[in-house]
């Protein structure tokens, strides 16, 4: 097990420790992965379409995919387009479609999360069929997949973005553009068999591309660990949130400053990655039920890392354990002086919210929602509705206090309300029997 100088793990080491105990050898990840991946692919089939990606600079590496397939013995079949970003239902029809025409074994998608995604999705009506609206919610695939004795493709899932950990997890989110309302298929079958991600394809991330991906991984963990409380799962939570959470804190800016500084694009690779162990052992909650109505306003990153805070007061008193946690974790990041272990109940959540608001700007993301270009109370309106819908209905029940749709407005509305302001001391006081405002 490699130590540092003074006895204790590197914390490149320990995340890859995590991740390793997370998916065994069924992971190919880190730097070079991409040079390994004939052979990878060839475990899943011998004919094979791809679904790529087209971001600046994808086609250096999708040559490389095609000289790697050949050497491999792999025939390609076809070349798909991959998806636009929040993976519109259009494109998963597209994808769909010009996957079924081409009879192969097996899938390789190349791209970020909304590729990843979309092709989840287009895999999941060309074999089981229906609507997508059949498959938005838990387990709904698998219950179609089992009364017809199907099963999907083998998929190989190629990462090229840290953030999503779409290659990882059991997700697909896809977005209705002509509602702006973004929807969840969650389901243990759609899991990539054949994940992949060499993180050398972050190394050319844009800027807002990288802050988005970083606070998308950073609500995953927060989120899990936040709902955890009182699970069998909240230990090994914690472990990921303290050795993934700095990662991002004490990289996220070298990276911002300096793009070509490796060393920090591996580190936030290693975090989303642990984002994506968190999410499968745990699920997100409010930040990312919000965001879903938020999409055509900001990145889904950005729209977690704003809301997060907020819901963060909210649920103060049920989360104490977590957010002395997290607080340590920034206050040993040097980004605060607070002492959060001498704060308690509502108190400690402010404390723990200013102090990721603090972070957010620092990096140049937005912190209230009246400040984005577009803003209405039709997006409260709309993030409300939304979150009673039982497509979603999972999200609410992840919450540190799990809600019901009847307690929507009364409980989600005033946080709304209060990120719309930038205001933490207006977010309510929740308790386990009732919520009350300051």
């Amino acid at each position: 097990m490699p130590e540092g100088r003074k006895g204790i793990m590197d914390p490149f080491d320990r995340a890859r420790e995590l991740l390793r105990r997370f998916k065994g050898d069924a992971y190919l990840f880190g730097r070079g992965a991409l040079d390994r991946i004939g052979p990878w692919v060839r475990q899943a089939g011998d004919r094979v379409a791809l679904v790529r990606g087209t971001f600046a600079g994808s086609d250096g590496y999708v040559q490389r995919i095609h000289m790697a397939l050949a050497d491999a013995g792999v025939e390609l079949a076809t070349e798909v387009r991959g998806a636009r970003p929040n993976a519109p239902c259009e494109d998963v029809f597209r994808i769909r479609d010009e996957l079924a025409r081409a009879e192969v074994d097996a899938v390789v998608g190349f791209g970020g999360g909304s590729t990843i995604d979309a092709t989840k999705a287009a895999l999941v009506l060309g074999m089981a069929g229906g609507q997508l609206d059949d498959y938005f919610g838990t387990s709904l695939v698998s219950k179609v997949l089992r009364r017809s004795s199907r099963s999907l493709p083998e998929f190989v899932a190629i990462q090229t973005v840290a953030g999503s950990a779409a290659h990882l997890t059991k997700y697909s989110n896809i977005t209705d553009l002509s509602t702006g309302q973004k929807k969840l298929i969650v389901d243990d079958a759609i899991v990539p068999a054949y994940p992949a991600f060499d993180y050398e394809t972050t190394f050319s991330e844009p800027e807002a591309l990288t802050a988005d991906g970083a606070f998308d991984g950073m609500s995953h963990m927060i989120e899990v660990l936040y709902g955890a409380v009182g699970k069998p799962h909240y230990a090994l939570a914690t472990e990921i949130v303290q050795v993934g959470l700095p990662l991002i804190l004490e990289h996220l800016s070298d990276v911002l400053n300096d793009p070509n500084h490796h060393r920090g694009r591996e580190a936030l690779a290693l975090a989303t990655d642990l984002g994506g162990y968190a999410i499968m052992i745990g699920g997100t909650n409010a930040a990312h039920l919000t965001s879903f109505s938020l999409v055509d306003l900001l990145p889904h990153g950005r729209a977690c890392g704003l809301m997060n805070p907020y819901y963060t007061v909210f649920f103060a008193p049920a989360i104490e354990g977590p957010l002395r946690c997290i607080g340590q974790i920034w206050r040993r990041a040097g980004l605060t002086t607070t002492d959060f272990q001498a704060l308690a109940g509502r108190e400690l959540g402010i404390a723990v919210g200013e102090a990721m608001l603090a972070f957010a700007r620092e990096v140049g993301l937005p912190t209230r929602l009246a400040d984005l270009e577009g803003f209405s109370s039709a997006h409260v309106s709309r993030a409300l509705a939304a979150a009673k819908t039982p497509e979603l209905h999972m999200k609410l029940q992840n919450m540190p206090i799990p809600l019901t749709a009847e307690m929507v407005d009364d409980c989600m509305g005033p946080v709304l309300e209060a990120a719309a302001q930038g205001d933490l001391a207006l977010v309510p006081a929740a308790s386990t029997d009732r919520w009350s405002h300051p």
